[in-house]
Order: C-alpha cells, then sequence, then structure tokens
C-alpha cells in the first residue's frame, strides 16, 4: 500500500515514515498542501494534515476530491467536534487527532482503504479462492465448494478482513479496530465467539488459522488442494 503523507512538521514525518514501512506500507511526503492533488497517481490512502504552510488542509481535502475517490485521512491536532465535522463535509473518509496510536492509524488505514475497495465494481481481484472457500468483497457473497454460506454481517467482515490480508496475520487489535471501530473490556472475547461461529459455517476449522498470541490468518486446510 502506497501512501501519501502531507505532513510540514518534519518530526512528525520522520518518526511517522518508518512507522508505516514496518507495517509494510511505502511513503511519499509532502511538507506542503498545494501539490498534494498533482501526486495522486499511484496513491493508495492520503494522510493529510490541516495546519500547512501554504493552505489550509481542508480545502487541500476538497481539491483532492474534486479529481480522485482515493480514501483521505486528516490526521490533525484540531481536535473540536466542529473541526472534524468540516473535515469530513470537506470529503475525508477519516479524522484522526493527534496525538494518536500508530496502531489506531494503521488500522483506521486499513479500513478506508478496504471499504473503498468495496464501494468499487467487482474485478478479479474482489474475489478470493482458499480452498474451496471462494469470497466475493463486492457482492459479500461466500460459498464453501459452490454451497452458498450465510454469514451475519460481522463474520463477512471478519472473514473479508482475512481474505485481502493475502495470507499474512491479521493481529487481534487491528481486527477489531476495523469490523467493531473501537475495542473494549471484552472485545477478544467477542472476536473469538465470531471466529469460532465462522469456523463452523465454512465446515473447517482449519480455514481460520490461530496464530497465537498475535491473530488470525485465512489458510488453506491441511492436504486441501
Amino acid at each position: 500500500m502506497h501512501i501519501l503523507l502531507v505532513e510540514d512538521d518534519d518530526r512528525v514525518a520522520a518518526a511517522l515514515r518508518p512507522a508505516l514501512h514496518r507495517h509494510g506500507m511505502t511513503t511519499t511526503r509532502l511538507a506542503t498542501g498545494r501539490p498534494a492533488p498533482d501526486h495522486l497517481a499511484g496513491v493508495d490512502v492520503v494522510l493529510l494534515d490541516l495546519g500547512l504552510p501554504d493552505v489550509d488542509g481542508v480545502d487541500v481535502c476538497r481539491a483532492i476530491r474534486e479529481r480522485s475517490d482515493v480514501p483521505v485521512i486528516v490526521v490533525s491536532a484540531r481536535g473540536e467536534v466542529d473541526d472534524r465535522i468540516l473535515g469530513l463535509h470537506s470529503g475525508a473518509d477519516d479524522y484522526l487527532v493527534k496525538p494518536y496510536d500508530i496502531g489506531e492509524l494503521v488500522a483506521r488505514v486499513h479500513a478506508v482503504y478496504r471499504r473503498r475497495r468495496l464501494a468499487t465494481p467487482t474485478g478479479p481481484e474482489d474475489v478470493v479462492e482458499v480452498g474451496d472457500v471462494r469470497v466475493d468483497l463486492h457482492k459479500h457473497e461466500v460459498t464453501v465448494a459452490g454451497r452458498p454460506v450465510n454469514l451475519t454481517r460481522k463474520e463477512f467482515q471478519v472473514l473479508a478482513l482475512l481474505a485481502t490480508a493475502g495470507g499474512a496475520v491479521c493481529t487481534r487489535s487491528r481486527i477489531v479496530a476495523e469490523v467493531w471501530g473501537r475495542s473494549w473490556a471484552g472485545a477478544n472475547r467477542t472476536l473469538d465467539v465470531h471466529v469460532a461461529t465462522l469456523r463452523t459455517k465454512l465446515g473447517n476449522p482449519e480455514y481460520v488459522q490461530t496464530v497465537r498470541g498475535v491473530g488470525y490468518r485465512l489458510g488453506n486446510p491441511a492436504g486441501a488442494e
């Protein structure tokens, strides 16, 4: 995933870029906002500060939205409700107030990117097949060996997240943040219940594999083609 980081603070950018790289993301950084709409080619998500030296970030967000539907997350020290409303009304997909937890930022990046993908017309990349399991991300349909599987909305969201990870492990915190949008004392137990039900409905518990101390991944059961 390629991130366009529009951030004028060198210290913030210097800390954020390596953190994003550790999560498998590449970055292009701009210290001013005016050039941002001209740097959208190949960008998957824009992280946009509002307090830019040359132009207000809200205007940058509007200019980006006029040219592209690329997901935009405002990352700003402006934390008042009116600021958040203005940012979202200007076309931002999400709004995160500084200071923030890097894990939450990464989860939100994945969430807006996935939502935008699901909103686009179906293509080959929107269908994931693992063994006999076929997940149509756009139509929200799941089949096992051609048999339709009825999932609840949350169950499908968990499965879709695992499917789009390409076999990589999704941490518990990321799954909870993206599917439920928040964390709470019983979040892990709720996730475990959904995974258990999902395994039952898929007909083989080995499709949703546990990585102890980390999270879950979607994988082929042993011996499956």
